[in-house]
């Protein structure tokens, strides 16, 4: 997919086999630069590691990713979706193939991806499924129709999965993002005028939220500290959600 202004991607995520206190981790994306580097920096700090180069809207790519995996750690454990791309459009501008491409990467890939890795975890006992969401699974957006609508199926879907897989051991939940300083939000501060000043005014943390404030919540939902928590939507933001 060729990139523009309007378009903007994150790596996906795919976590593997539990060890005792850490985890054996398989990062799959279409970015082989980005997935190599996350696994060099995980095997500098002791961890077992792998890249995997997939297409996660292919359903045969996906299971390739599986059996892959499976065949380097044993076993699956617990899966993070958390592949995700934006057109930043209002609905009326927004064509057809932008709408696609952003349901297929953000929602059709947390389907497959647990639909492959179901068989697995259920034949070792039981895993843990983490979908990333967003605000936008709350909120509305003029300029994010799409990755609104995405957001707020991964939240039913993981519902629906929490249902389904809860007598197999399996729990299924969402992590919802607040306005996290990424890559992505970098973006659109440029290209949304008045964006940062909102953010801090709506939030009652008056920050914007840092990639390790998410260290916590990703260990409790991977953990067995997690085991009675299923299909839930959990927002991590700071605040903002709760703001009237």
């Amino acid at each position: 997919m060729t990139a523009d202004k309007h378009l903007v991607e994150v790596q996906y995520v795919f976590i593997a086999q539990k060890q005792e206190r850490s985890a054996a981790v398989a990062i799959v994306g279409r970015n082989a630069v980005k997935s190599d580097a996350a696994v060099a920096e995980l095997k500098q700090r002791g961890a077992k590691a792998i890249s995997v180069i997939a297409d996660v809207t292919d359903k045969a790519a996906v299971a390739a990713m599986v059996e892959r995996t499976k065949t380097e750690f044993g076993r699956i454990d617990i899966l993070v979706n958390n592949a995700g791309i934006n057109v930043r459009k209002p609905p009326h501008a927004l064509a057809l193939e932008e709408w696609d491409s952003v349901i297929a990467t953000n929602l059709t890939s947390a389907f497959l991806c647990s639909q492959a890795v179901y068989p697995v975890m259920k034949a070792t006992g039981g895993g843990k499924i983490i979908n990333i969401g967003s605000m936008m699974s709350i909120f509305g957006a003029s300029f994010a129709p799409a990755y609104a609508a995405s957001k707020g199926g991964i939240v039913q879907f993981t519902r629906s999965c929490a249902c389904a897989w809860a007598a197999d051991n399996i729990q299924a939940n969402a992590v919802l993002p607040g306005w996290i300083d990424t890559d992505l939000t970098k973006r659109a501060r440029k290209e949304i005028d008045g964006l940062h000043d909102r953010v801090l005014g709506r939030t009652p943390a008056a920050r914007w939220g840092a990639i390790d404030d998410f260290a916590g919540i990703a260990v409790f939902l991977a953990s067995p500290a997690s085991d009675f928590v299923t299909g839930s939507a959990i927002p991590v933001d700071g605040g903002y959600s709760i703001m009237g």
